[in-house]
């Protein structure tokens, strides 16, 4: 049944039963005595302090009380929670009065877990408690969600009108508007009379859901009752109207009220103006300001309306012109003005203004709140200042300011982007902790974060716990989880996301698109990808920078560089100028193409449209020109930009530098060292890696040594990419005291020892097949109170696998789960390539059983080693078996893959099946290497199919591959004429040797 019918048919409606609930009502808080009441307390309950006189109790009571209420007041939730433990240590009973404040108190502070725990103490000290009492605690229980129990409650206990608008308001607060409906039966038959409160609460919870038909067929049903239209009444309609897009309906309500006699107060006002800057109609906003000032009062929610709006368009000016003039007027900027100008100085680009602002409010007199500091901490996010971010959070912690679930969501969409994903993680278990409802913001987060850390089971498993929690999925939520699966290279599992959301009428964007176009790009399934943009253009999306980008990319990669170059000129024909993204895009799509000219003629030409690329889009041509080895042209290129005035960066200097040291010239990489110094670019940490990495790959300890001392004095303290840098290239020379001596001369320069630095030297250790050394870093890392994470285990167990002791690696594994530390998916293709290269893959089972226990399921590592695994164990049934479940479930096999079973198959004389393998391959744009074209070629050779060869041999051309010995003498005795295959073989080895050169 719809709202509608529900309400016109409300007498007789039903209320929805509601499933019971659990008595207990907080687990994690052990309760005051053995007891069978549902409300859990607080442990320190249990050590009654010494009795306090009778004669001073109640001076007591009332000193606690009005601790707690000023603890409270200034969010200082940790002490308020402990001045009423206290309390009641001590056998303190306040007066019913004062137990009613303090409940209100703890509620609408928002210190909602310690509701409950008031109200049982209460519940135990008093034997009559008033309504009052249990209305708070049915508020409590619906503002943290759980509107099961707040029922239960109220069918227990003595209520009145306000308990049910309460309960109203909590099914409204879900958005369980139609149970709200239906709850209104269960008034009439209790006789409980509903008011223009129960009718202003189910209007505004109508209005949140869009469903405005619905709020005036029920308002209308209530004025046939005899309940009066209040102020209240207009205003929630107004405010509905107006947050809906609908200001001309809003604006005829107000005339109504006038001719109703109701005289509109500020509250009117102030939705009216913010609606009319919803629309961006500033003009009349403030007209109706100026009209507002003549029937009431402005206020400082009137201002900030207004300033908000104009900061939102970057009228900062303006802003602060409107903030001059409420001031003037004698009204008081509050907490929420100053918070909505540092957020417009913030968004605008002026982090340090509005920094600066944020710090001045306390010297006014007026204290940041949990919007200020979600606010601020949003944009140091985005600015990377994780310093300040980090004093920030503390800052919070100390001053106990409470947080909704805006600042949680913040934090969480924030820590995921800045790679602390422990963090995020913790923050979102607090949401939980503290009572508050995830909503489809905090999952999306959860999911986007996760997905971009590769962990895509927990990505799937929050989308599915949305489902059990009704959170309804987004555009953005499902992109997120296309984008996870892409980067998995899991492409059915992301199309099969894309019909999901068709079929959920949840519409794809142009990122969504674009991002699964790409992955389909990537996997060279080009044509697929093609057909996806064009289905795209027939749903009536526009194409923006993004998309024209990886439609380039698609083109490019499908060697369609002709249709790749005519993307960009429909682009700039629609008016859409190329950014530095899609510049680079072009310039490199030359660049590969072998049309250097065409690249700088790009880059030039967009110079004079005014598209500047500055020294960063240079930059990755300068590097690419010097990985394949034209030095001559890079320099070139510089020569170029430097005569064009741009002035050269600390990147271009440090792939100048990283070129000399990749030749092994580090004399001249000292020279660009010099020289950039010379001109003002001071080195950075950057350059310093470079330099000393490729002295030690060199064997040049001590000017790496003293290059790591003079960082240190330039006040660079090594950071753990120096660390994994430095070690890395020390690990050449498979000395652990050489790679001990730089791990301890950068912790005496300032290296802070953490996990990850640990990490990377027992990984390096384990890579070198020094476990014994990996088990020493192990102990120390335990003794300094860090305990080792699944990073530290994986490789311990690698490094047991590759020294060929699965045995040990298992037994790691073992101490793993026993010190509670969860094993990824990492951990089991560890073990099973370990169990692969002993020639013991039967027993792979006992892995994939303990996979399945803790809910992993394999990936495409997984079904890489056991189909490489059974394949050289000759099973080749297995094999088969695997590859085929690993291709159904959306994996693209790597060419080792194809190699090992093309090999098998050969061994065992099933030509057929090479060339089946082979054809899969060319299905699935599978690039061979020249072991592929090797197999091939013996293939051909021994079913003397002289044409396939030939055509082999020049693909092989094609691509710079060397065929192997073995293959030059199989082909010349295939098909050398008889006497003359010495000559044969000859020739193609000069041919080789020849090509080689070159």
């Amino acid at each position: 049944m719809t709202c509608s019918k529900q309400i016109k048919h409300l007498t007789s409606s039903i209320p929805p039963t509601l499933p019971p609930f659990s008595p207990l009502f907080f687990s994690t808080r052990p309760s005051i005595r053995p007891q069978s009441s549902q409300y859990q307390l607080f442990a320190p309950f249990h050590n009654p302090k010494p009795p306090i006189p009778p004669s001073k109790s109640q001076l007591y009571a009332s000193f606690f009380c009005s601790l707690i209420e000023i603890y409270l007041t200034c969010t200082r939730f940790s002490q308020a929670a402990e001045a009423f433990v206290s309390m009641r240590s001590f056998g303190l009973n306040p007066p019913l009065r004062s137990w009613n404040r303090l409940l209100f108190k703890f509620n609408s502070s928002g210190f909602l877990s310690q509701v409950p725990i008031v109200y049982s103490e209460l519940l135990n000290c008093h034997e009559k408690v008033n309504v009052f009492a249990h209305n708070v605690m049915i508020h409590a229980l619906c503002k943290m969600g759980l509107i099961e129990k707040a029922l239960e409650l109220l069918r227990k206990v003595e209520t009145d009108t306000a308990s049910y608008n309460t309960a109203i308001w909590g099914f409204c607060k879900c958005g369980m508007v139609e149970s709200a409906v239906a709850f209104l039966s269960e008034m009439i038959k209790k006789s409980v009379r509903f008011d223009t409160i129960s009718c202003n609460i189910l209007v505004k919870g109508f209005f949140q859901v869009g469903l405005v038909d619905d709020a005036e067929i029920l308002m209308e049903m209530f004025l046939r009752a005899g309940v009066g239209r209040d102020i209240v009444g207009f205003n929630s309609f107004i405010d509905g109207y107006c947050k809906l897009g609908c200001v001309s309906d809003a604006v005829s309500l107000l005339q109504s009220m006038k001719d109703e006699e109701v005289l509109p107060d500020i509250v009117t006002y102030n939705s009216l103006i913010h609606g009319f800057c919803n629309v961006k109609e500033f003009d009349l906003a403030k007209n109706l300001m100026d009209e507002s000032v003549v029937n009431s009062e402005l206020n400082v929610v009137t201002y900030t309306t207004l300033i908000s709006a104009y900061c939102k368009q970057g009228w900062l000016d303006e802003s602060f012109l409107l903030f001059e003039e409420m001031v003037r007027r004698g009204i008081l900027p509050d907490v929420v003005a100053y918070t909505t100008l540092m957020n417009g100085l913030c968004k605008n680009g002026d982090l340090t203004k509005g920094y600066k602002l944020f710090r001045e409010m306390e010297n006014l007199g007026i204290f940041p709140n949990h919007v200020s500091y979600s606010s601020l901490a949003d944009s140091l996010f985005k600015e990377g200042k994780m310093t300040e971010l980090s004093v920030l959070f503390k800052e919070m912690v100390v001053r106990g300011i409470c947080m909704d679930l805006i600042s949680y969501n913040t934090f969480i969409d924030g820590f995921f982007k800045a790679g602390k994903v422990d963090e995020a993680e913790d923050m979102f278990q607090m949401i939980l902790s503290c009572y508050l409802i995830p909503n489809h913001i905090s999952y999306s987060a959860l999911i986007d974060g996760r997905c971009k850390a590769g962990d895509i089971i927990g990505a799937e498993l929050a989308l599915i716990e949305m489902g059990r929690k009704s959170v309804g999925a987004n555009v953005i939520t499902y992109t997120s989880m296309i984008n996870g699966y892409v980067k998995k290279r899991m492409l059915t599992k992301a199309v099969a996301v894309l019909r999901k959301m068709k079929t959920e009428n949840i519409y794809p964007n142009v990122v969504t698109y674009a991002t699964l176009i790409n992955g389909l790009s990537k996997m060279r399934r080009h044509e697929e990808a093609l057909d996806l943009y064009r289905n795209m253009v027939e749903e009536g999306l526009d194409a923006n920078h993004v998309m024209y980008d990886v439609l380039f990319n698609v083109l490019r990669r499908n060697n369609r560089m002709k249709e790749a170059e005519g993307v960009f000129g429909k682009m700039i024909v629609k008016g859409l100028l190329p950014d530095r993204v899609n510049l680079t895009s072009v310039m490199d799509g030359y660049f590969k193409a072998g049309n250097e000219s065409a690249a700088m003629e790009i880059g030039l030409e967009l110079m004079e449209r005014k598209v500047s690329p500055d020294v960063v889009v240079y930059n990755g041509y300068i590097n690419r020109l010097y990985m394949v080895g034209k030095s001559q042209e890079a320099k070139s290129l510089i020569a170029q930009l430097k005569s064009m005035d741009l002035n050269l960066d600390h990147a271009t200097y440090n792939i100048m530098i990283g070129a000399c040291c990749r030749k092994g010239n580090l004399d001249k990489a000292f020279k660009v060292f010099s020289e950039m110094k010379s001109f003002g670019v001071m080195p950075n940490i950057i350059t310093y890696e470079i330099l000393i990495a490729s002295l030690c790959v060199v064997g040049n300890i001590e000017k790496g040594m003293g290059l790591l001392k003079e960082m240190a004095l330039d006040g660079f303290c090594p950071s753990p990419s120096t660390h994994k840098k430095v070690l890395q290239a020390c690990s050449k020379w498979k000395r652990a005291d050489l790679i001990l001596q730089f791990h301890r001369q950068m912790v005496a320069a300032g290296l802070d020892l953490d996990i990850s630095v640990y990490n990377t030297l027992i990984n390096i250790f384990c890579t070198l097949g020094m476990t014994r050394r990996a088990l020493w870093a192990l102990n120390e890392m335990r003794e300094r109170g860090i305990s080792a994470d699944t990073i530290t285990f994986n490789s311990l167990i690698s490094g047991h696998c590759n020294s060929g002791h699965f045995d040990k690696a298992y037994t790691v594994y073992s101490e793993m789960l026993h010190d509670r530390v969860s094993p990824n998916i990492n951990t089991y293709n560890n073990l099973l390539d370990g169990l692969s290269s002993a020639g013991r893959i039967t027993e792979s089972d006992m892995i994939i059983n303990e996979m399945q226990k803790m809910a992993l399921e394999p990936n495409c590592v997984t079904y890489t080693i056991l189909v490489s695994g059974y394949a050289k164990q000759s099973d080749l049934k297995e094999a088969i078996r695997l590859y085929w479940n690993m291709v159904n479930k959306g994996f693209t096999p790597s060419v080792g893959t194809y190699n090992v079973l093309m090999s098998e198959f050969m061994k065992v004389g099933m030509v057929k099946q090479v060339i089946e393998l082979w054809n899969e391959m060319q299905k699935r744009g599978i690039s061979p290497n020249c072991s592929t074209y090797d197999m091939l070629i013996t293939v051909w050779s021994k079913l003397s199919n002289g044409f396939e060869v030939a055509k082999l041999l020049n693909e092989i051309k094609e691509k710079g591959f060397i065929p192997s010995e073995s293959t030059l003498r199989l082909i010349s005795r295939a098909f050398a004429k008889l006497g003359k295959k010495r000559e044969a073989l000859k020739f193609l080895r000069t041919l080789y040797k020849s090509k080689q050169r070159t």
